[in-house]
């Protein structure tokens, strides 16, 4: 993700229909096998608590820059400004009954948060939440070289909210020129059935990446959705709802080579997972800010690694 005032504007591009409804495990048109089926959970959260052993919170962990980017910042475990937007609720559309709600909320007057921005501008004055397994200075708390990887989540229906389900691999917390972003979902809350997936490989002469929309039959601001990825030895496949995503370039499912694969194996690297709630910055800020808009959340049922 690019720090700073935004990461990448969304992919404006046309989108084709993966016939499927969420959770039910049915599928029209979409095809391939479940890419949990022979595989086995090596790590699970289902978050009726958040275990600070294994997540962080609060800026990217990167030394690229200051770990913001968007119209807020990212609270620490303990939250900001008055404000702590971790917590666990109860639901009764989660698996057990209970689910991670990260929370943004606008402050609308001056703020202290350290290297932030945007204290004093008061369309970012906003706090909203980042859970990682990785620190700033390049422990990674959980992570993995290859698996799929997974989370049921609900988003939130906003004018500016932007949750993702992301990972990085390890050296680009130290390295940035080495980063590899697995971008599993982003969402924008004005778009309920849409959203975008990515692959990059930022920094050097071997810099790239790849990219698709999705269009989905269902309300992802109304349900939760299943949104995973599977990457192995040279590649990564996203998935909806344990489906292969279409990617719109090809009219095919989306199969992307990470081309530094070689260079994760020789440096046993790994990925690690972000829960992200930002607000985007490239669209009009609402005028007024209505007062049903100045609190808003997106919720995790859960997140799995199966190997």
């Amino acid at each position: 993700m690019e720090s700073f005032l935004s990461r990448r504007g969304f992919l404006q591009a046309s989108c084709a229909w993966l016939a499927f409804h969420c959770d039910d495990g049915t599928a029209a048109t979409a095809s391939g096998d479940d890419p949990t089926m022979g595989r086995e959970i090596v790590f699970e959260d289902r978050f009726n608590s958040i275990d600070w052993s294994v997540w962080d919170a609060g800026p990217k962990a990167t030394t690229a820059a200051n770990g913001f980017y968007g119209r807020s910042a990212f609270a620490t475990k303990d939250g900001a400004e008055g404000f702590n937007p971790y917590a666990i609720v109860d639901d009764a559309a989660a698996e057990d009954g209970r689910a991670l709600q990260i929370s943004a909320r606008y402050i609308g007057r001056p703020m202290n948060v350290p290297n932030y921005y945007g204290n004093s501008l008061p369309e970012f004055q906003w706090i909203s939440g980042n859970l990682q397994t990785a620190r700033k200075d390049g422990v990674v708390l959980k992570g993995w070289r290859k698996g799929y990887f997974e989370t049921r989540m609900l988003f939130p229906r906003h004018p500016l909210s932007w949750p993702a389900f992301w990972m990085l691999n390890g050296r680009s917390i130290l390295e940035p020129k080495t980063s590899i972003e697995l971008d599993i979902v982003e969402h924008k809350g004005w778009e309920p059935t849409v959203y975008g997936t990515y692959l990059h490989e930022w920094g050097g002469p071997d810099e790239g990446g790849q990219s698709t929309g999705v269009e989905t039959p269902v309300d992802m601001t109304a349900s939760y959705c299943r949104y995973g990825m599977l990457v192995d030895d040279t590649r990564c496949v996203p998935y909806f709802n344990r489906k292969p995503v279409t990617d719109t370039k090809t009219g095919k499912p989306a199969d992307w080579p990470i081309t530094r694969s070689a260079r994760l194996d020789e440096e046993l690297d790994v990925f690690w997972p972000l829960l992200t709630l930002a607000l985007r910055t490239d669209v009009r800020f609402p005028q007024p800010l209505q007062d049903a808009d100045k609190f808003t959340y997106m919720r995790v049922d859960y997140f799995r690694v199966y190997a």
